[in-house]
């Protein structure tokens, strides 16, 4: 967790109703599903475990394009949200405002930004062993 401001980041890193990092140091979603909704659009269902608590979701995600790096690699990026309550994931910390209200709200909006290597494809994956058996041969 990192917000910019120390104090504010020691807090929600804390277990007084926060994320307890100390038991629980990750935050994972494992995906299900993918429905494409057109090309470049799809929801990826999948789990999301917080605090240890596990919540079904569903992320909206797109696809951001594709660059090579400075290696030649191929990367991939995806951009994704999706909301959701925090007291599904046992973090209820809360403290009231004195004009009313509350510090924090109980719907959570997630973006998530992601860069990737794609995977081979399996044709990819033989010419590549091809190609390092010929290279060992010689």
């Amino acid at each position: 967790i990192n917000t910019g401001v120390e104090m504010r980041d020691n807090h929600l890193r804390s277990a007084d109703g926060h994320f307890d990092v100390a038991n629980y140091p990750t935050i994972t979603f494992k995906s299900t599903r993918v429905e494409g909704t057109d090309p470049s659009h799809f929801k990826v269902i999948g789990d999301l475990t917080i605090h240890g608590f596990t919540r079904a979701v569903a992320l909206d995600a797109s696809f951001t394009g594709e660059v090579k790096d400075p290696w030649g690699n191929r990367r991939i990026g995806f951009s994704a949200e999706t909301k959701v309550n925090r007291k599904d994931f046992n973090l209820t910390w809360n403290q009231a405002l004195e004009a009313g209200g509350f510090v924090v709200g109980d719907e959570v909006k997630l973006d998530i930004d992601v860069e990737a290597v794609p995977a081979k494809t399996p044709a990819e994956a033989r010419d590549e062993i091809e190609a390092e058996a010929a290279l060992e041969s010689h």
